[in-house]
């Protein structure tokens, strides 16, 4: 007869595993992906070393998930920020703000999610979480060219462009070589945020002229 395990014996399985993943996001809050070894998040999650992988194949297995559970509140953020009452602008830059803040806030685990090196397996996890916010912004962008708010463009384009942009001004400031010892307080940052949404926000309503025809780029062979 197959063992069948009792209700009781998942929950304690399972209660293990979100210890795990607990354990694992908090070294990653604190040293980034480097900084979460395997033996580190068992013995913080208070078991062996081999417990870790009865609930994950590999490390990319346990990281990718840690990376998708913290990347989960994130969105969940800007999506609120952008389905809040408001014009599209006025909430595309209430999104961008919540977005640059709350990294400025958490910069160790911020750098961990946009610009520290990973595996390929997190990395894949990074293309997808970038892509989340680019559809969100794309959506945004739509509504305020249908109501005449910004310019006609090419949405999908503009928010990877606003994506990229935004995460590459705050590589500097999130990176560890360049981190305080201890966390700046938000308003020492307002500066560059309020800088960033300005960037990002222009380049959205600059007024195209759609009869303007570029001139040949000459080769230079």
């Amino acid at each position: 007869m197959a063992y069948r395990e009792t209700a009781r014996t998942l929950a304690k399985k399972q209660a293990v595993r979100q210890r795990l993943l607990e354990s694992a996001e908090s070294l990653v809050a604190s040293g980034g992906f480097r900084g979460a070894a395997v033996a580190k998040v068992a013995d913080l999650a208070g078991v062996a070393t081999g417990t870790v992988y009865r609930h994950f194949a590999s490390k990319g297995d346990l990281f990718s998930e840690v990376f998708q559970r913290a990347t989960a509140r994130e969105v969940a953020r800007v999506d609120e920020a952008l389905h809040e009452s408001g014009s599209a602008m006025a909430r595309l830059e209430r999104a961008l703000r919540v977005f640059a803040s709350r990294a400025l806030r958490a910069p160790t685990m911020a750098w961990a999610l946009i610009a520290e090196p990973v595996d390929p397996q997190v990395d894949q996890e990074r293309l997808i979480y970038r892509q989340t916010y680019a559809r969100l912004f794309a959506e945004t962008l739509d509504e305020g060219v249908r109501t005449g708010e910004i310019p006609a463009l090419d949405t999908q384009l503009a928010s990877a462009a606003i994506v990229g942009a935004i995460a590459e001004a705050l590589i500097g400031p999130l990176s560890p070589t360049v981190q305080a010892p201890q966390a700046p307080e938000p308003e020492s940052h307002a500066g560059l945020v309020d800088a960033i949404l300005a960037f990002c926000l222009q380049a959205v309503c600059v007024q195209r002229e759609p009869s303007a025809v570029r001139p040949p780029i000459r080769s230079l062979t």
